[in-house]
């Protein structure tokens, strides 16, 4: 699944560093944990998952490709005008539930399935991955008030905790820690984990619901640029456009070659 979000991040590029954070929670919960397949799009009693944080598509994407949401031709198509493959989430791409990019926008609109749901007395998991930037909207919390007050305990959010906001590490810009404490003041259960951590991932999503009368809250710790030493942790490897030939240099150090130093002036970064 990296392999595809290296791949794109040439030819108009992509979130890179952004996208890699996320991958192994993705790839867990699509592949162990949510009750959604291809052949079961749409039926009503399925798992949701809402990528709220929707510049990490590349992600989606390439979990989608390996387990056969999507085409893998059709991420040759990325930001063509003949495709819905870009930048952020578009409900033309099977598998996606809901546009995303402008952010802040989803916890409420994962609130409102989760309730209907429950009200249908059906028992989907509803699960909402945000960035920790995007925490700074205050829908995000607007939408976690509510899901206390009306006990929606079918709803999980889930913090891509990467440090990073753009290309401001998060707590030189508007700190957010202790981050737990304040998930636990707007009246959600809240667990720490290490999101690169299959056991862990498996150990905190297997216990779900974590409380009868609360939404859940899952921080995960993670790192930018996941996979590739030479960008990892990086506040200029937020979005990245990389020439074809960066691309084989870093697919090389993905898998295990030596790390590459890509020079800042050969890339176009932002």
């Amino acid at each position: 699944m990296r392999e595809h979000i290296v791949r794109l991040s040439t030819d108009g590029g992509c979130f890179t560093g952004a996208s890699l954070s996320c991958a192994d929670l993705l790839v867990y919960l699509y592949a162990d944990c949510l009750n959604v397949h291809p052949g079961n799009l749409e039926d009503p009693t399925r798992d949701y998952l809402f990528l709220s944080k929707g510049h990490d598509v590349p992600a989606l994407y390439g979990t989608f490709v390996e387990l056969g949401f999507l085409d893998k031709a059709r991420l040759a198509q990325h930001l063509s005008t003949d495709d819905h493959i870009y930048w952020h989430p578009n409900r033309n791409v099977p598998g996606v539930e809901f546009h995303s990019g402008s952010l802040g926008h989803l916890p409420s609109v994962a609130l409102g399935v989760a309730m209907d749901c429950r009200m249908r007395g059906q028992d989907n998991k509803v699960i909402v991955i945000t960035g920790d930037g995007e925490l700074n909207e205050g829908s995000v919390w607007e939408a976690l008030l509510v899901a206390s007050a009306h006990q929606v305990n079918n709803l999980t959010l889930v913090v891509d905790r990467n440090h990073f906001q753009a290309n401001v590490a998060t707590e030189d810009l508007i700190p957010l820690e202790p981050l737990a404490p304040k998930f636990e003041a707007f009246g959600c259960a809240v667990r720490r984990i290490d999101g690169h951590d299959f056991d862990q991932l498996e150990a905190a999503f297997s216990a779900l619901p974590f409380s009868d009368t609360k939404p859940s809250v899952i921080i995960c710790d993670t790192v930018r640029g996941r996979g590739l030493p030479s960008i990892e942790a990086r506040a200029d490897r937020w979005f990245c456009n990389f020439s074809s030939e960066e691309v084989e240099e870093l697919l090389r150090e993905l898998h295990g070659e030596t790390p590459v130093a890509l020079r800042s002036e050969t890339l176009t970064v932002r």
